[in-house]
C-alpha cells in the first residue's frame, strides 16, 4: 500500500502542475493515469482530498475557458484538447464515486456538483464544431452525476436542486442518444415520491412530457420507460396533467405503458392510484364518441384517427383494470360508465349494419394470420369485442348493473354480436362471458333470454354456437354448457 500511496502523491502533484501551464497533450496523459488508478477499489480508498481539490481546480479552469470560447472564436485544435481534458476529468470523477460513499461525500463537499452542472450546461449550448468531443464530455459528465447520486440521498438532493427542471430537460433533449439515456438514468436515480409531486406541478410538466415523448420515439431506452412505469404513472396529479398536455398520439403511448404495467403486475396492487382509474373512465365517457367518426371515412385524417385510437386505448385499459384487479372494481359503480359503454356498443353495431364501413363485420382472416398488407388492417380491431368484455366485467356479481343492461336492452344486443368477425377476434367468447355474468343469479335476465329464444330458432342456435343452453327447471331458467356429444 505504501507504493500505491506514493504513486497517488505523484499523480496529485502532476495534476497541480496542470494549473500552472498551458494545456498540452501530456496533461491528458496525467489525467488518464489518475482515471485508470481510480478503477482500483484500493486505490479509490486512499485517494487524498488534495488530489481531488486539484482536479476540481482543473475542472473549474476548463469551465472558465469553455465559457470564454462560447463568446469568442477559438481554434478547433485548442477546443478539441479542452473537451478531451474535460471528458477525462469527468471520467476520473465518475470512477472515484463507484461504490465509495466516502468519495461521493468528499466530491460533494468540495463543490464538484456546481462546477460539473455548469460545464454540462455550457456543453449543451456548444455549436456543432467539435461535436464528438462535446458528446463524449456530456456522456462522461452525466455518468458522473449518476454515480454520485447512487445510494447517496444528500447527493441526489443536491443534484436535483441544482438541475431541476431546466438542465435535466436540456440534457434529455441533446442530439446524442447515449447522453439522453444517461440523463434519464440520473433522473430515475434522483426521483422519489416528493420529487414526483414536484414534477407534477404545471410549470414542470414539460420535463415529464419529454420523458413520455422519449418512451414513444425511443422505446429502446430502458430508463425512460422505468421512470414512466415506476414513478409517473403512480401519481394521479401527474397523470392528469400529463394527459391534458399531450397530443392524442402521446396519450396512446401513456395508455400503452399503463396497460403493460397492469398486465405485468398481475393481480397484486400495481401501484396505480384509484383516482387515475376514475380519471381514465371519465375521459373514456367524455371522448368515446370520437371513434364513431371513423365510420365516415375520416380515418384518413391523422388527427381524427389518433383521437379515435386514444378512445380504443382507454377502453383497453378499462378492460384490464376491471379484470382480476380487485382494487379497480369500484369502476362498477362509476356513474354512467356502464350506460355509456352499452350505448356506444349499440351505436357501433347499428352503424356497422347500416352500410359497409369500418365497423361492419368482416371475414378477412388472412389479416389475423399475418398475411396481406398491414396497412389494410382495421384501426378498430377488437373494439366491439372489448366493449362487450367491459360490459361483462362491470356486471360481474353486480345485480344493479345486470339489471341496468337489461333495461338498456343490452342483452339482445350482445346476443346479436355472436357471429364470427375477423375485425373482432374472440367476440363470441367475450359474448359468452358477458351473457354468463348477466344471467348469473338473475332470474329476470334468464327469463328474458328464454323469451328471446322462444321468438325463433335463430336466437337459440346463436346460444348453442356459443356453447350454452337455456334450460327450464323447477319453474326457473338455467344457463348450462352444451355437452360436446349432444
Amino acid at each position: 500500500m505504501a507504493a500505491t500511496t506514493s504513486t497517488f502523491g505523484d499523480v496529485a502533484a502532476s495534476i497541480t502542475d496542470i494549473l500552472n501551464e498551458k494545456h498540452r497533450v501530456e496533461h491528458l496523459t496525467v489525467l488518464q493515469t489518475f482515471t485508470t488508478a481510480l478503477r482500483d477499489p484500493e486505490y479509490r480508498d486512499v485517494a487524498e482530498e488534495e488530489a481531488f481539490s486539484s482536479l476540481l481546480k482543473v475542472l473549474s479552469r476548463l469551465c472558465d475557458e469553455l465559457q470564454t470560447a462560447c463568446r469568442e472564436d477559438e481554434d478547433l485544435q485548442s477546443l478539441t484538447l479542452q473537451l478531451q481534458l474535460t471528458a477525462e476529468c469527468f471520467r476520473a470523477q465518475r470512477n472515484a464515486c463507484v461504490q465509495s460513499t466516502r468519495n461521493q461525500c468528499l466530491l460533494r463537499q468540495l463543490g464538484f456538483i456546481d462546477v460539473s452542472l455548469q460545464l454540462l450546461g455550457l456543453l449543451h449550448d456548444r455549436p456543432s464544431e467539435g461535436r464528438n468531443g462535446v458528446c463524449e464530455s456530456l456522456r462522461c459528465g452525466i455518468q458522473f452525476l449518476g454515480n454520485l447520486a447512487v445510494g447517496n440521498p444528500m447527493c441526489k438532493d443536491d443534484i436535483w436542486r441544482r438541475s431541476f427542471p431546466d438542465l435535466l430537460l436540456q440534457l434529455l433533449s441533446v442530439d446524442d442518444l447515449k447522453a439522453v439515456n444517461y440523463a434519464a438514468m440520473v433522473l430515475h436515480t434522483c426521483l422519489d415520491e416528493a420529487k414526483v409531486e414536484e414534477l407534477s406541478k404545471p410549470e414542470n410538466i414539460p420535463l415529464a412530457l419529454r420523458v413520455m415523448e422519449l418512451c414513444r420515439t425511443q422505446p429502446e431506452l430502458d430508463w425512460t420507460v422505468l421512470i414512466a412505469t415506476q414513478h409517473l404513472l403512480k401519481s394521479s396529479a401527474l397523470v392528469e396533467n400529463l394527459y391534458s398536455g399531450m397530443s392524442h398520439r402521446e396519450r396512446v403511448t401513456l395508455l400503452e405503458l399503463l396497460l403493460a404495467q397492469l398486465r405485468e403486475e398481475g393481480t397484486e396492487d400495481c401501484g396505480v392510484p384509484s383516482s387515475v382509474a376514475h380519471f381514465l373512465a371519465s375521459s373514456f365517457q367524455n371522448g368515446c364518441a370520437a371513434v364513431l367518426t371513423l365510420a365516415t371515412g375520416s380515418a384518413s385524417s391523422e388527427e381524427v384517427l389518433q383521437e379515435a385510437l386514444t378512445v380504443i386505448s382507454l377502453l383497453d385499459v378499462l378492460c384490464e383494470m376491471t379484470s382480476d384487479h380487485e382494487q379497480f372494481m369500484f369502476l362498477q359503480n362509476q356513474p354512467d360508465l356502464l350506460g355509456t359503454t352499452v350505448e356506444l356498443l349499440e351505436q357501433v353495431h347499428a352503424i356497422g349494419k347500416a352500410s359497409k364501413n369500418i365497423f361492419s363485420a368482416a371475414q378477412n382472416f388472412s389479416s389475423l394470420s399475418g398475411d396481406g398488407d398491414p396497412s389494410s388492417h382495421s384501426p378498430v380491431i377488437s373494439f366491439k369485442a372489448h366493449l362487450i368484455r367491459l360490459i361483462g366485467n362491470l356486471c360481474y356479481t353486480n345485480t344493479n348493473n345486470q339489471n341496468k343492461v337489461r333495461e338498456l336492452e343490452g342483452i339482445p344486443l350482445i346476443l346479436d354480436n355472436c357471429n364470427i368477425d375477423s375485425n373482432n377476434p374472440f367476440i363470441s367468447q367475450w359474448s359468452i362471458f358477458a351473457i354468463r355474468n348477466l344471467l348469473e343469479n338473475n332470474t329476470q335476465n334468464q327469463e328474458l333470454v328464454a323469451t328471446l329464444e322462444r321468438r325463433g330458432p335463430a336466437d337459440y342456435s346463436a346460444l348453442r354456437e356459443l356453447g350454452f343452453l337455456v334450460e327450464e327447471r323447477d319453474g326457473g331458467l338455467l344457463l348450462k354448457p352444451v355437452r360436446k356429444d349432444s
